[in-house]
């Protein structure tokens, strides 16, 4: 692979990553910007809409990301086409309206409609889903033998009915709609299976395996259900609404790692520990919260019920991290300012080495 040498015994970790039996060290995706790092390509485009709708200037734009940055550890370069976090729901006739760094849908889920509720209509056809086949066949046409093509950001179930319904209209309708909600979440399901199967048989052309925007790797299908709605609801509503969903997401997988999304999420990690086939959890302890090092009994909750964790770590707090945690089953991002100080976590971690 182009941008990443060792990429052979990278795959032989993640396979003692998702088994938890990388006994001597963490997973660590380790970037930083290279020296010498020549400027981003200009866009030039009249519209935000444009730039992200634009192929040529997203492959060129992902490899000048791959040749200004070094990948050391098990870091991958990786493609992840992307039209933003509500791309799932476009299926379902939402529009998207797009920002500088993401992109949000247009709400259109009425009461009444949600009265007169007999099925989803459905359209694959649109513009969005044209744009996402051409974006990721793109990738895997420049990427071949050069870096991975990840399955792009997918979000169904509750995540999928907010962005139809709007966040504040979904909280009143889990004390109104909740035979409406059961419903329709699990009505995404096969649409969420039909879509992934899509674009997984669109990146395995030449590559082995699956990845997305959760820089892990598996030699077969894998991806990270979730449910960013959970903070606003309590875990009893939880799995009365939305966890029948959320395990046919998993047993569809053939490997998983739930997004647990910040403190206000907590409340649902027993539940999700207690699921068989859940392979992990993504702590996401946000933006302004104590980063890695301050979460450290809940990695380690997630470890004793045997499950691997997925967590940012800053630089400064790696140490910590190798002295207080097993490393079975763990995988640290970890982003540095410069190439030094992304090879010195290298030298670190071989300090720790078991």
């Amino acid at each position: 692979m182009e941008f990443c040498e060792n990429w052979e015994d990278i795959q032989k970790r993640f396979l003692q990553f998702w088994a938890r039996e990388n006994h001597d060290l963490p997973l660590m995706h380790i970037t930083a910007p290279r020296d010498h790092a020549e400027p981003a390509p200009v866009s030039g485009h009249a519209t935000l809409r444009d730039r992200w709708m634009d192929t040529e200037y997203q492959i060129k734009k992902a490899n000048w990301w791959f040749q200004n940055n070094l990948y050391l550890g098990e870091a991958v370069p990786t493609f992840n086409p992307d039209l933003g976090p509500d791309f799932f729901s476009t299926a379902f006739g939402t529009q998207i309206i797009f920002a500088e760094h993401t992109s949000w849908s247009e709400h259109f889920l009425t009461e009444d409609m949600i009265e007169e509720y007999t099925g989803l209509n459905i359209d694959m056809a649109n513009e969005y889903y044209r744009k996402m086949d051409e974006l990721t066949s793109a990738g895997v046409e420049d990427g071949k033998d050069r870096y991975l093509v990840g399955i792009t950001d997918l979000h169904p179930g509750a995540d999928g009915l907010m962005s139809l319904r709007g966040s504040q209209p979904l909280c009143y309708d889990t004390l109104e709609y909740q035979d409406f909600i059961r419903r329709v979440v699990m009505d995404m399901n096969p649409v969420f299976n039909e879509i992934y199967e899509h674009l997984y048989k669109l990146t395995t052309k030449y590559q082995k395996g699956s990845t997305c925007w959760m820089p892990l790797w598996h030699p077969e299908r894998w991806y990270v259900p979730s449910c960013d709605f959970s903070i606003m609801i309590s875990d009893d509503m939880y799995k009365d609404l939305f966890l029948d969903e959320i395990r046919e997401e998993i047993s569809f997988l053939d490997g998983s790692v739930y997004h647990l999304d910040g403190p206000g999420a907590l409340r649902h990690l027993d539940t999700l520990l207690q699921i068989p086939n859940l392979d992990g959890i993504q702590w996401v302890y946000g933006a302004g919260q104590p980063t890695a090092s301050h979460w450290l009994e809940v990695v380690r909750k997630i470890q004793a019920a045997g499950k691997c964790c997925q967590i940012d770590v800053v630089p400064s707090e790696l140490e910590t991290m190798l002295q207080e945690l097993s490393p079975e089953g763990l995988h640290y991002t970890i982003r540095c300012k410069n190439e030094e100080e992304a090879r010195d976590m290298l030298k670190l971690a071989e300090k720790y080495k078991r």
